[in-house]
């Protein structure tokens, strides 16, 4: 099993790059997060082999998060690799953490391949594990507290409007402060954009 490979890079496609070892080319399936992650010439590939009847097939991962997120959700019914690798190419393995805890269909399906009824097998299956897992670059796997209710509505509604998730967040939790107790979904979403326009 290869499970690590450095070399130069020769190419990069859509979904894939080649990574010429010694002479050797290898073709090697990756996010456009690994792929926009390497430098030109040699580079160090971290692989998870899937070896089938038709084909020994190679995925790299630039970092080990990354990898071990691949790897967790190929474990869920219905998520194939490359599917998998679409989860990760719109969301960063700290960002997969944060929607998982705070329950954010919408931004699993986000990413081509995730329709609705698997962003909720995600959601069911991944929520006791996902905050055991390596955010990548260093990140403390420490979050803010999942949200919820009117909160969690008007904050999925922002990062559906295609508002960062972080900003969206602070920009819900000044909007809940400033309105008081239950306040409508309609006032926490307005008010939370007039935060972002600032």
């Amino acid at each position: 099993m290869i499970a690590k490979l450095t070399g130069r890079i020769e190419g990069i496609e859509e979904g894939r790059c080649i990574v010429d070892v010694n002479g050797v080319g290898y073709l090697v399936h990756a996010s456009t997060r690994t792929l926009g992650a390497l430098p030109s010439g040699v580079a160090s590939l971290l692989i998870e082999t899937h070896v089938r009847e038709d084909a020994i097939i190679l995925y790299g991962f630039f970092e080990s998060a990354e990898r071990e997120w691949f790897r967790l959700l190929t474990t869920v019914q219905g998520v194939g690799a490359k599917v998998a690798l679409s989860i990760l190419s719109a969301l960063s393995p700290r960002d997969l953490i944060a929607a998982i805890q705070a329950g954010d269909r919408g931004a699993l399906t986000r990413a081509s391949g995730v329709g609705a009824k698997l962003a909720i097998r995600l959601l069911t299956e991944l929520r006791e594990k996902a905050g055991a897992m390596p955010t990548g670059h260093g990140f403390s796997p420490i979050l803010p507290p999942p949200v919820a209710g009117v909160e969690a509505d008007a904050l999925s509604a922002l990062v559906n409007l295609g508002y960062r998730r972080p900003e969206a967040q602070a920009a819900v939790a000044k909007a809940m402060e400033r309105l008081g107790e239950a306040p409508g979904i309609d006032q926490v979403i307005r008010e939370g954009l007039k935060e972002l326009a600032r």
